[in-house]
């Protein structure tokens, strides 16, 4: 770099950090629904249909960002409105949580919002949800998830379950790297939050969405 062009390199850098990298991470949204039933707000679950990815856990509303939403916020408003049958202009954003990064190769973005639809106005979409369900905070202010964790490890190969051959992904001795990057390395744990509700197990993402918010709603 030639020294006049460092004028122009100051004006190139981000102006606010961002994650590099980020393209690489399934990049999806879901949306913390809040619903007023008798004094208290409840939150919008959905049982997962069978068929589909992670089919019969618990989750919010949410899906893939697609590259022609408008922004996040979105994406939220119209995978909620897909998989619930909720009308648009029934639903208002009032924030969002910060953004979480799952070691599992996932991105999400998480917007909260409020709606005064009621339960027997909800149209589950049988293709993606078996059904939707809600609970009140408070259950889950007075029942605190039981914390586990799990280990991960990076992998340079792996063996194809279906054809018993060893897929290399990172060939660590031909580029020369030490020894200690041949074979699987690293290694952290990662902690897993899981609530026990009278409607099933709620854990993983979900439940770090729901622990994140109790904090910023009774910190």
């Amino acid at each position: 770099m030639r020294i006049k062009e460092f004028e122009s390199l100051r004006s190139r850098l981000p102006k606010a950090p961002c994650l590099e990298g980020r393209e690489e991470y399934f990049r999806s949204v879901v949306l913390l629904l809040l619903v007023p039933i008798g004094d208290e707000y409840h939150v919008i679950f959905e049982k997962r249909a069978s068929g589909i990815r992670q089919g019969g856990e618990i989750s919010l509303p949410g899906g893939r960002y697609d590259d022609g939403d408008e922004s996040g916020e979105a994406t939220a408003i119209r995978e909620t409105v897909e998989e619930l049958g909720i009308i648009k202009e029934k639903i208002q954003i009032v924030g969002r949580l910060d953004s979480i990064f799952a070691p599992m190769g996932a991105m999400v973005d998480v917007f909260v919002g409020v709606s005064d639809v009621s339960l027997s106005e909800l149209k589950p979409n049988p293709d993606e949800v078996e059904k939707a369900f809600a609970l009140p905070v408070s259950y889950f202010r007075v029942n605190e998830p039981t914390e586990y964790k799990v280990r991960v490890e990076v992998h340079p190969s792996y063996t194809d379950k279906k054809t018993g051959e060893d897929v290399v992904l990172l060939p660590s001795k031909e580029l020369g790297l030490p020894e200690r990057y041949w074979k699987t390395w690293g290694g952290f744990t990662h902690k897993v939050f899981v609530y026990q509700t009278p409607e099933g197990t709620i854990w993983g993402i979900t439940a770090r969405i729901i622990r994140e918010f109790l904090k910023y709603l009774y910190q």
